[in-house]
């Protein structure tokens, strides 16, 4: 059987490469990405993102972390901004106008995680992917807000998944879809999958099985595999992802694809 969407991209050979000769020399076009992320015990998640995106090459990076850690983080993340947080110091609700309006300045928006597990912040993140239409992407524990209820993020329009296997195997279950994903499964097998599931919901995924980094999206599968096996990947990619996709956003698995083969090196 010929899997005509399934392509296979080596670390130090991106199949696309008319988007490295395209990529703008200038920061001022080099998009504009916010970061939102963190809660009162740890906000590594969206630091190593806006690191990761500095380096990718970002233009302009905001990051939005919960006001609790305001006093811990402020003398030396001069860039961050601070919104309204819970007493338990994850995102209150009303930190969803504020979200909006850093979305608005941007090309794009990171949930980076570190969000903690709270029902308030739970209601922030279901707002906040109903109001903003930009470009979106989740990784870590801000999927696992959706890992329950996904059909509605699943269906959103510009909208992609940096999850591991145990998240999208939640996703995909709790979707309906009739297939399901196993850890046991092979990596031809997970490909079929995906090419199904990305055929019949909107949202692109970015996920690790074996040694390959796989990247799917309207139908359309790649496959990169690692110099090394990297247990710590989600927001790297994420990072890396976003920045990519601000730069070509009509052109999201080309995007998506290439910014895996860049981390490679």
């Amino acid at each position: 059987m010929e899997r005509t969407y399934w392509h296979k991209q080596s670390p130090d050979k991106p199949l696309f490469p008319e988007l490295l000769w395209s990529r703008p020399e200038n920061k001022r076009y080099a998009g504009k990405l916010v970061i939102i992320g963190g809660n009162a015990h740890g906000f590594s998640a969206p630091a190593e993102a806006y690191q990761a995106a500095e380096l990718a090459g970002v233009g302009t990076a905001r990051v939005v972390l919960p006001d609790a850690i305001q006093k811990i983080v402020g003398g030396f993340f001069a860039t961050a901004f601070f919104a309204p947080s819970t007493p338990s110091g994850s995102f209150r609700q009303v930190a969803l106008a504020e979200f909006l309006e850093h979305a608005e300045w941007a090309d794009a928006v990171l949930l980076a995680g570190d969000l903690g597990r709270n029902s308030e912040t739970a209601i922030v993140m279901e707002s906040f992917i109903g109001k903003y239409n930009g470009q979106l992407l989740l990784t870590k524990d801000a999927a696992d807000y959706f890992k329950d209820t996904p059909k509605q993020l699943l269906r959103r329009q510009h909208t992609t998944l940096i999850i591991s296997l145990a998240q999208l195997q939640k996703l995909i279950q709790n979707s309906g879809f009739e297939k399901p994903v196993t850890f046991e499964m092979s990596l031809v097998k997970l490909v079929e999958t995906l090419h199904e599931f990305t055929s019949v919901y909107t949202a692109n995924i970015i996920v690790k099985h074996l040694d390959q980094i796989i990247v799917a999206s309207d139908g359309q599968v790649s496959t990169t595999q690692l110099s090394e096996n990297k247990e710590i990947w989600r927001v790297q990619i994420a990072a890396q992802a976003s920045v990519w996709w601000i730069q070509n956003p009509l052109k999201a698995f080309e995007a998506l694809t290439t910014s895996i083969a860049q981390k490679e090196h």
